[in-house]
C-alpha cells in the first residue's frame, strides 16, 4: 500500500510516497489504523490498481482505487483528518435510492447533502472510526462488482 505510485495523465506526482510513520504522524493513530482497516477491506475484494497523488487544495494526499481508467474510490489524508469518497453516476443513484433503507442513517444523511455535478454525485465521507465500513464496502459493490473471491 505504500510502496506504489502509479499515475494518470493529470495527477500531481509524489516525489515521495509518505510512510507508515508519516501517515501515522499526519491523521493520528487512531486514523490510521481505520485507513488500513478500510484499505485491507477494499483489497480483499478488489484487484485495482492503487495511486498516490497530491490532495490538491483541501488534502495534503489522495490514495486512489482504480482499473481499466475507472475509479473505485478514493482516501484522503490531511492533519487529523481522513476521508472517503465515492462517485456514483445516474445508474448508481437509482440503485443507491432503490436500497436507501439499508444504509446507516449517517450514510443517507452524507448522501442527501452530496452535491451532484455533470460526471455523478460526489459523495464524501469523514471518517472518524471503522464504524461506516459495512456501508462503504456495500457503496462499492454498486459502483463495481468485487473481482477477488
Amino acid at each position: 500500500m505504500f510502496a506504489e505510485n502509479l499515475l494518470k495523465e493529470g495527477d500531481i506526482m509524489l516525489e515521495k510516497i509518505p510512510s507508515q510513520e508519516e501517515m501515522t504522524s499526519l491523521i493520528g493513530e487512531t486514523l490510521f489504523e481505520a485507513w488500513k482497516g478500510l484499505c485491507e477491506r477494499i483489497e480483499e475484494k478488489y484487484d485495482m490498481d492503487r495511486q498516490w497523488n497530491s490532495g490538491g487544495k483541501r488534502w495534503k494526499y489522495e490514495y486512489k482505487y482504480r482499473r481499466g481508467g475507472k475509479t473505485l474510490c478514493a482516501l484522503y489524508a490531511k492533519e487529523d483528518c481522513f476521508g472517503f469518497m465515492v462517485i456514483l453516476g445516474q445508474a448508481e443513484r437509482e440503485t443507491f435510492e432503490r436500497e436507501r433503507q439499508n444504509y446507516s442513517p449517517e450514510v443517507q444523511k452524507v448522501y442527501d447533502e452530496s452535491t451532484t455535478y455533470h460526471d455523478g454525485k460526489w459523495i464524501m465521507f469523514m471518517i472518524k472510526d471503522q464504524s461506516l465500513f459495512d456501508d462503504m464496502m456495500q457503496l462499492l459493490k454498486i459502483k463495481r462488482k468485487p473481482n477477488k473471491k
